[in-house]
């Protein structure tokens, strides 16, 4: 597919049983803020941008830079929300996307993040499995990677779910939120290559 990104109709609405994932739009800086806040202490050790409590502002500012670069195609960044039985979104519960787009190669990496409340209930992995679909379907993908800590237990759990390979662990990878060195586990599915390729 050499078509120009910018020119890729990319729903900005995604729906799941349970989940809606929706594309950022402007406004929701406040509701962020909130859900962002309540979950801290959850978030801390794995996400280095939620060492502190954002303002409404601060995080509107986030919102509308998603918004961008999800209109540019250099980010495609969702919220996550509860589906309620008549088919709307309901709750904020975290955030999901495709990011570190290699759009030559047609490669996306998967991250997520929800609040503590909605843990295990699988809004999480349907959100994955998603944005999984949207990146072998429309988006023609090669390579999808799911990447985190090692010892983030929970993330891993879900690229297993999801059908997700560990490829390898990266010694060293990068620095943890307390700059100590981590370990990263990269977990991947790729495209199966059309017969006779």
């Amino acid at each position: 597919m050499s078509l120009d990104p910018l020119l890729l109709d990319i729903p900005e609405r995604l729906d799941g049983e349970r989940t809606v994932l929706l594309a950022p739009r402007a406004g929701l800086g406040a509701e962020m803020a909130v859900v962002i806040t309540q979950s801290l202490a959850h978030l801390r050790p794995w996400m280095p941008w939620a060492q502190d409590a954002p303002s409404a502002e601060s995080a509107e500012l986030v919102v509308r830079r998603m918004q961008a670069d999800f209109i540019a195609r250099r980010d495609l960044c969702f919220q996550i929300y509860a589906r309620r039985p008549d088919g709307s979104a309901g709750r904020m519960l975290g955030g999901t996307g495709l990011h570190r787009i290699d759009w030559a190669v047609r490669k996306f990496e998967v991250g997520y993040w929800i609040r503590p409340e909605a843990a295990g209930q699988g809004h999480v992995t349907e959100a994955v499995r998603l944005l999984t679909m949207l990146a072998f379907g429309p988006l023609d993908a090669r390579r999808v990677e799911i990447r985190c800590d090692t010892r983030n237990t929970r993330s891993r759990a879900v690229a297993e779910r999801c059908g997700f390979a560990l490829e390898g662990v990266l010694r060293c990878d990068s620095l943890g939120v307390d700059g100590r060195p981590r370990d990263t586990c990269v977990y991947a599915q790729v495209a199966r290559p059309a017969s006779g390729a």
